[in-house]
C-alpha cells in the first residue's frame, strides 16, 4: 500500500466512515427558547379558554403577570413577534389619569377603607381619627407553603359549586350575611373571611348616632393574597353593584353542624321548641324544575336532615328529594306561630300546583314558595325583631316595602 502523502489523502480513503462523525446537539436551551416556550404556555391557555389569563387564580395569575411584564419589554417583543399568533403582545392604552390605575389594579391592593371612598369629600376627622386609618389595609402575597391548605379548600368549593352542594346569592348587609368562616365573592375572585376581629359592636348612642361593629378581619382570596382590610371596608365592597358580590352558601352538612353547634351555645333556661327550615326542590319535574326561587319554608320538632330522608315518597315535598338551604333552630318561641306567619305574608306567592302522593292521592301542598332567598331570609329577620308588622311583599315588583 502506497503511503498517504497528505490529509486530504486520508480523508478522501475513509471507506468505513470513520471520520464522518456529526458535533452532538446540545440538550441545553438558550435564552431565546426558554422566553418562546413561556409564552407559548400564555398561547395555550388563550387557546383552551378563549381568552387572556386574570388574576382569578394563582396559576392564571402567574400567566397574567408573566404576559404584562412581555409587553413592557420591546426587546422580548420583538423576539416573539413571529410566535404571537393571538395578538396577545399588543400593548395595553397608556396610563395617563389616576382612573387607570385603579382599573389596571388586577389584585384590589387599593380596595381599602380608604380608596373606596377617595374621591368622596366628608368631614375631616380629627387628629386621633387621623392616627387611627394610618394602619392601612393592603393585600400581599402568601407563600406558596402556607397557601397550600387554602387552595385545597378553594378547590373544595369550586367543586361543591359545580355539583349543586353550594349555591351563590346576591350579597345583602353585613348584620345578616357577613360572617367568619363563610366564602364570598368580589370582582369574581372567591375569598374566604377567616377571621373578623370586631372591636365595636351595633350600639345606638344617646345622641340617636348608631355605631356599627367594625374591626380587622383576616381574609384570604384564591388569588394567594392575603387582606386585612376593615370588616366594614368587605361589606362596602360586596354591597358594590360594580364588584358582584355574591355569598357562597354552606354545604347541607355544614349548616346541619352549625345548627347542632348552637344547642351547646345556649343556656339553662332557653328552651327548644323546633326547627324552621328552607329547602330547594331536586324534582325532575319539568312543571317544578323551571320555576325560580320556588323555596319551602317549613317547621319541624326533629333535625332537619331527619325530617327530609323520606322527601322523595312524601307529597309535601313535592315526592322529590330536596335540598338544604338554610335552617333556624329556634328557642322561647312558639315557632308554629312563626311558621304560620311566614305563610301568611307569602300567601300570595304559595305555589298552586297539585301533586299525586303514591297511592295516586291529588294533594296541594301549601309551604312552596316563589319568592327570592334574600327576601326570606330577612322577612325571618324582620320577625325575629318585631318589625314585620311595619313591612308587605310585593310581589309585582319583587321587594318588602314598608307600610
Amino acid at each position: 500500500m502506497s503511503k498517504k502523502k497528505t490529509l486530504e489523502d486520508i480523508f478522501n480513503d475513509d471507506e468505513f466512515g470513520i471520520l464522518d462523525a456529526k458535533p452532538k446537539s446540545s440538550t441545553i436551551k438558550t435564552e431565546d427558547e426558554r422566553l418562546i416556550e413561556s409564552f407559548q404556555e400564555i398561547n395555550a391557555f388563550f387557546e383552551k379558554n378563549n381568552r387572556e389569563p386574570e388574576a382569578t387564580s394563582v396559576t392564571e395569575f402567574k400567566l397574567l403577570s408573566r404576559l404584562k411584564a412581555l409587553r413592557k419589554d420591546a426587546k422580548k417583543m420583538e423576539i416573539l413577534k413571529p410566535h404571537d399568533t393571538h395578538n396577545l403582545l399588543h400593548t395595553k392604552e397608556e396610563i395617563t389619569s389616576v382612573a387607570d390605575i385603579l382599573n389596571d389594579d388586577d389584585l384590589n391592593i387599593l380596595d381599602t377603607e380608604e380608596t373606596l371612598s377617595i374621591f368622596k369629600l366628608k368631614n375631616v376627622p380629627s387628629s386621633s381619627e387621623r392616627a387611627d386609618t394610618d394602619f392601612v389595609a393592603q393585600r400581599k402575597a402568601i407563600k406558596d407553603t402556607e397557601f397550600l391548605p387554602y387552595e385545597k379548600m378553594f378547590k373544595k368549593v369550586h367543586k361543591e359549586l359545580r355539583e349543586g352542594k353550594r349555591n351563590l346569592f346576591t350579597y345583602e348587609n353585613a348584620d345578616k350575611n357577613l360572617k367568619s368562616g363563610s366564602y364570598y365573592i368580589l370582582n369574581g375572585v372567591l375569598l374566604f373571611l377567616e377571621e373578623a376581629n370586631l372591636e365595636t359592636d351595633n350600639v345606638t348612642l344617646s345622641s340617636g348616632k348608631r355605631l356599627r361593629k367594625d374591626g380587622r378581619t383576616r381574609i384570604i382570596f384564591e388569588n394567594g393574597t392575603m387582606s386585612n382590610m376593615l370588616y366594614r371596608s368587605l361589606d362596602k365592597a360586596l354591597l358594590n353593584k360594580e364588584n358582584d358580590g355574591k355569598i357562597v352558601s354552606h354545604t347541607a352538612a355544614e349548616i346541619e353542624q352549625e345548627l347542632f353547634d348552637n344547642v351547646y351555645s345556649l343556656n339553662e333556661e332557653d328552651q327548644e321548641t323546633g326547627w324552621i327550615y328552607i329547602l330547594k326542590s331536586k324534582s325532575l319535574n319539568p312543571k317544578i324544575s323551571s320555576i325560580e326561587n320556588l323555596y319551602k319554608i317549613g317547621f319541624s320538632t326533629v333535625p332537619v336532615q331527619e325530617r327530609i330522608k323520606n322527601a322523595s315518597k312524601e307529597s309535601t315535598y313535592l315526592m322529590a328529594d330536596v335540598k338544604i338551604v338554610n335552617g333556624y333552630k329556634c328557642y322561647n318561641m312558639n315557632t308554629q306561630k312563626f311558621e304560620h306567619l311566614i305563610h301568611r305574608f307569602f300567601a300570595e306567592v304559595c305555589l298552586n300546583i297539585d301533586i299525586n302522593d303514591e297511592k295516586g292521592r291529588r294533594i296541594t301542598p301549601r309551604e312552596w314558595f316563589v319568592v327570592p332567598l334574600p327576601i326570606i331570609e330577612s322577612v325571618i329577620s324582620l320577625i325575629q325583631s318585631g318589625e314585620i308588622v311595619e313591612y308587605s311583599y310585593d310581589s309585582g315588583n319583587v321587594c318588602l316595602i314598608k307600610k
